[in-house]
């Protein structure tokens, strides 16, 4: 039987952390894209450094689709430790790829699936001499047999090789050689398979990169001008600012020196105090952190709100509570970005969903910090953030930035001539924003008293209640304000269809293939992605326009749906909840279930479903 060229692909790779997996995987993964295909990949990795199991998955779709599949076409099973449960993760008439050094235990054979063993830990012995590398290098014979398998012809293998380690010659030929060990092994033993075929689409990637949506972030960051960067270490946060660290040198120096500054602090709430003291002297600054880090920095952001400091929070979500699931993904901080602080608090929160987004968003995030003088978050989660994406180049937008209302000597001057007087706090443009000035400003009447307990619109010290009033209707009506400057909602829409659904970040990519199988099966479905908080008016008309809206998040307690009933209580009756909170990144199968169940009217069936389901999902 001739085995189909359908480029629909999903491979788990199970091994240990510490291994040395990575590089091995990293290579199946560019070797497919470099093929042309469309391709994603999902990494579920331990908390500790080193000894447990992770998962590391690819999805090969000449359909462009970026989810993580359904089902698991290909188990490379490479860890003891977790055999007996991988065996049944994979699918009927699926292949499981093992290292047959040591014959298979007989609790480890499955009926229903097709067993291709190699002898991993003999051909590396024969090749890599006693040393900590044989270890890693025994990787690299999977990487060969997945090769052959499936149609990854060696010299893609050999130009993957070559981006990654091009000025190691000896590190690409040591590789390579356990490589071809693997490809030749399974050549010889004439493995066959009919579950698909890679098949090299040309210029199928022409153009495109591969990249991490920190990574993205944390270039957005540096052209939208941040140049304080105070942090302290957090999964999944940490490696936006180490890119931060990493392409900073080379793209902000001025005749040699560092127009940049970049603490690792003692902790989260040193690094938000940080942030706060360079954005009221004028500077761009940032931090990045997740759910823990941000709940220490709370103080911080009641200060920077009240006081009005424009600063911005990169958000990286994860599992909580607590120390929860670190190294897994989730969207349940929403609330508490939201709302972050004591008192009366609301926040503006931006919302990427790819990679582009995640450049642009970053870089727009100073602009709003400063145009509103106030905290501004941009919110991912560890899915976003942590995991490979095939994206178009990203390409930055020659706009001059928004410093907002900020004042220069001059300008003051100006005032001083027109018999206008400098109030810190004071809302002159009936928008709720005031006038800022910065240390440094010459003129003499440009200085304020900064005050993060009460004060009046002079910026004096003042406990009288009408004064408090006054400020917290200002703050609250610049919140309105910035519902027609945040990044409007994308919006796709069909005549006559009256079922709508919501997603954000994440779970955009599942939620794109959930509808277009929806439509297969008869449902049609307009869709609302969300970008920003505050909520504006097109997500109101949105919901206004459908008798059912499905609103997809990923945490346990609907909170964006409970952001959009307090907003439009009217209209909430027409929210439906698709909950998805098992830490890992979404399935296309997972919404289309719960959507289904719900238009059969039995959503019990549906949670039941997803609770079976999720046990052997990784």
């Amino acid at each position: 039987m001739e085995t189909p060229a359908i480029n629909d692909l999903s491979i788990s790779i199970a091994t240990e952390n510490g291994t040395g997996s990575a590089s091995a995987n990293n290579i199946v993964f560019k070797a497919i894209f470099k093929m042309g295909v469309p391709c994603a990949s999902k990494n579920m990795f331990p908390s500790n450094i080193q000894g447990l199991p992770t998962w590391y998955q690819i999805r090969a779709s000449a359909d462009g689709y970026m989810a993580r599949k359904d089902v698991i076409d290909v188990m490379v099973m490479f860890n003891d430790a977790t055999a007996a449960k991988d065996i049944y993760r994979v699918r009927d008439g699926g292949i499981i790829l093992y290292d047959d050094s040591t014959p298979l235990a007989a609790n480890l054979k499955r009926d229903g699936v097709q067993y291709f063993g190699v002898p991993a830990n003999k051909l590396i012995q024969k090749i890599v001499p006693a040393s900590p590398l044989r270890v890693k290098q025994r990787n690299m014979i999977y990487v060969g047999a997945l090769a052959y398998l499936f149609g990854i012809d060696m010299e893609t293998i050999k130009a993957v090789l070559q981006d990654t380690f091009g000025r190691k010659p000896a590190v690409i030929e040591s590789n390579l050689v356990c490589i071809e060990a693997g490809f030749n092994y399974v050549k010889e033993k004439g493995y066959t398979q009919t579950i698909a075929r890679l098949k090299a689409i040309p210029n199928g990637n022409k153009g495109k990169i591969i990249t991490e949506g920190n990574t993205a972030c944390a270039l957005g960051a540096i052209y939208g001008g941040a140049s304080l960067i105070s942090w302290y270490p957090i999964t999944p946060s940490s490696s936006l600012a180490e890119a931060i660290e990493h392409y900073m040198p080379r793209l902000r120096k001025k005749n040699g020196k560092a127009t940049y500054a970049i603490v690792q602090a003692e902790d989260e709430i040193a690094a938000a105090s940080m942030i706060l003291g360079a954005g009221w002297a004028g500077t761009r600054a940032m931090t990045s952190t997740s759910g823990p880090g941000l709940s220490l920095m709370n103080e911080s952001i009641g200060l920077a709100y009240f006081a009005e400091i424009p600063c911005v929070f990169f958000i990286i979500q994860r599992g909580g509570p607590s120390t929860g699931l670190p190294t897994r993904t989730q969207q349940a901080d929403i609330q508490l970005m939201y709302y972050a602080s004591h008192g009366d608090t609301h926040h503006i929160i931006l919302i990427p969903h790819d990679m582009k987004s995640c450049f642009d968003l970053a870089r727009r995030s100073f602009d709003v910090a400063e145009r509103f003088q106030t905290p501004v978050f941009v919110m991912m989660d560890l899915d976003l953030g942590m995991n490979l994406w095939s994206s178009d180049p990203l390409k930055l937008e020659k706009a001059p930035f928004d410093r907002g209302k900020l004042l220069t000597a001059e300008q003051l001057e100006q005032w001083e001539k027109q018999g206008k007087k400098f109030r810190r706090y004071f809302d002159y443009d009936g928008d709720g924003i005031p006038y800022r000035t910065i240390p440094g400003n010459p003129h003499r009447k440009s200085a304020y008293f900064t005050r993060g307990s009460g004060h009046d619109a002079d910026a004096q010290y003042s406990e009288d209640e009408k004064d408090y009033k006054e400020t917290l209707d200002r703050l609250r009506k610049k919140f309105e304000t910035a519902r027609n400057y945040v990044p409007k909602p994308i919006i796709e829409t069909h005549e006559g269809v009256k079922t709508g659904v919501i997603c954000f970040g994440s779970s955009y990519e599942p939620v794109r293939e959930a509808r277009d199988r929806l439509k297969a099966s008869g449902l049609k479905t307009n869709h609302l992605l969300l970008k920003a908080l505050p909520l504006t008016k097109e997500s109101k008309e949105f919901l206004a326009a459908h008798d059912v809206v499905y609103l997809v998040e990923q945490n346990r307690d609907a909170q964006m749906a409970s952001i959009f009933k307090d907003e439009w209580p009217e209209l909430s009756a027409k929210i439906v909840s698709i909950l998805i909170y098992d830490g890992l990144p979404v399935t296309t199968l997972q919404v289309v279930k719960q959507i289904q169940q719900h238009q059969k009217g039995d959503m019990k069936e549906a949670a039941e479903w997803q609770e079976k389901k999720l046990i052997a999902s990784v």
